[in-house]
């Protein structure tokens, strides 16, 4: 590599400061047959206005859901975040505040994590929620850890219908944990699952989704009460939250434990992060709850405040005894959350979630007067799946080059499966409008002539 003269003096000089001869002498501790042996094939001495010129050309082979028709689900949402949302996290008292250890200088950071707290409990309708955790997939593999630290047992059943990367998470963190993992196959001509004939004395937990992975919207009500019978834990998982403004909510149909994906509500789809797993639960668990706990209390003054309860927990002394190593939470994220549900009220949300589902009814009507095409399901919120015709990949290919992102293929996620070449999960926010709909079955009509 070649230097200037003036570089090449001030490149001694350090050396000549930290006591090295050569630059070579910085990577002695690394094994040679590690060490590169050329250089990599990146631009050099770029200046920053040709580096941001280099990466905006690279951006540009990219399709971007906001400039796209995009009907992509399957565990992440296209919705509208408000301005305000962006703008109030912005703020510096909440944008540079970290773990709130010290409470009489963070009241702000504690104050809405509780609040996020409550809004998760309302939502689904348990007693005691924590402070987050970083997505659906690590919260739903903690519940799992949960559920065996609350009932001492060892076999987990996984519904089929339970998102594939939620499943391979569970996988990972139980691997070393004794668990015996039963996996329940996907079944798209059975509306339903025989639980029963695989519960007994010896299972911990059963864990179901709701909506499904293929959008289905089901009643636990009897699972729920054979799991009692037996000790059993019921953990239910939500990946598209939005859902809960319309659809009775997990502890109303007997959930222990209630964890999912808080994406839809303030944050915005990001490249696959970060996300924001929530994760809620009855509370004579609470003890067994992973991740922080933010509790309401009172000062000397007997004014209202807020600290971390419960603390003797991961990141404390008491390390030995925690409940999980997630020893934080999505604090950014749960705090646009926050903010996002507050300016929706009630209300807001109830409205919110009735347009995704009628504009996923409207959708799926037309979709099904298609020749070949038919809807999988009975009933859904704002996802659903289609079988098509032919290779559903293939028309999601063609239909990428007339700007549509026409919806997730089940081959992506099980490529061994031949039975599912043809089924296609087609989401609808509502970002998407009436004619864009009618652009879309246009699209796909002419796919299938």
């Amino acid at each position: 590599m070649r230097y200037l003269p003036h570089t090449n003096k001030i490149r001694q000089e350090m050396f000549e400061e930290i006591g090295i001869k050569n630059i070579d002498e910085l990577f002695v501790d690394i094994p040679k047959g590690s060490l590169l042996g050329e250089e990599v094939g990146i631009p050099k001495h770029k200046s920053e206005l040709e580096v941001e010129n280099i990466l905006k050309n690279i951006s540009k082979k990219n399709i971007s859901v906001s400039s796209a028709l995009n009907f992509i689900g399957a565990g992440a949402y296209y919705h509208h975040v408000p301005a305000a949302v962006d703008h109030i996290i912005q703020r510096s008292e909440f944008l540079t505040s970290y773990t709130p250890y010290q409470p009489e200088i963070s009241q702000g950071t504690l104050q809405y994590l509780f609040e996020f707290q409550t809004q998760i409990s309302l939502l689904t309708g348990m007693e005691v929620s924590n402070a987050s955790m970083y997505d659906g997939a690590s919260a739903c593999a903690e519940a799992v850890l949960m559920a065996q630290r609350v009932n001492k047992r060892k076999k987990v059943i996984y519904s089929g219908y339970l998102h594939p990367h939620y499943i391979e998470t569970s996988k990972t963190y139980t691997k070393y944990s004794g668990v015996k993992n039963i996996f329940l196959p996907l079944n798209t001509n059975s509306k339903s699952e025989d639980f029963i004939d695989h519960i007994d004395e010896d299972v911990c937990c059963i864990i179901v989704q709701n909506p499904d992975f293929l959008g289905n919207i089901k009643n636990f009500n009897d699972l729920s009460e054979h799991c009692k019978k037996f000790g059993v834990l019921l953990i239910v998982v939500v990946t598209e939250i939005l859902s809960l403004g319309v659809v009775n909510s997990p502890g109303s149909i007997g959930a222990d434990i209630v964890v999912g994906e808080a994406q839809s509500i303030g944050n915005n789809l990001n490249f696959g992060g970060p996300y924001l797993g929530f994760f809620s639960t009855r509370k004579k668990f609470v003890r067994q709850m992973p991740g922080r706990i933010v509790g309401q209390t009172s000062d000397v003054n007997g004014n209202r405040g807020f600290v971390l309860t419960l603390s003797t927990r991961e990141q404390h002394i008491r390390r030995d005894k925690a409940t999980s190593n997630i020893c934080t939470n999505s604090g950014l994220c749960s705090l646009a959350f926050t903010i996002h549900m507050s300016l929706l009220g009630e209300e807001g949300l109830r409205r919110l979630s009735k347009l995704n589902h009628i504009k996923a009814v409207n959708l799926s009507q037309k979709i099904k007067d298609i020749d070949g095409v038919s809807l999988v399901n009975k009933n859904f919120f704002n996802e659903f799946t289609i079988s098509l015709p032919k290779s559903a990949t293939s028309i999601i290919d063609s239909l990428i080059d007339k700007n549509i992102l026409a919806g997730v293929p089940l081959t992506r996620f099980y490529p061994n499966r031949e039975d599912l070449k043809n089924y296609l999960i087609i989401a609808v926010t509502e970002m998407i409008d009436d004619q864009q709909m009618d652009n879309f079955i246009a699209a796909l009509r002419g796919e299938l002539i």
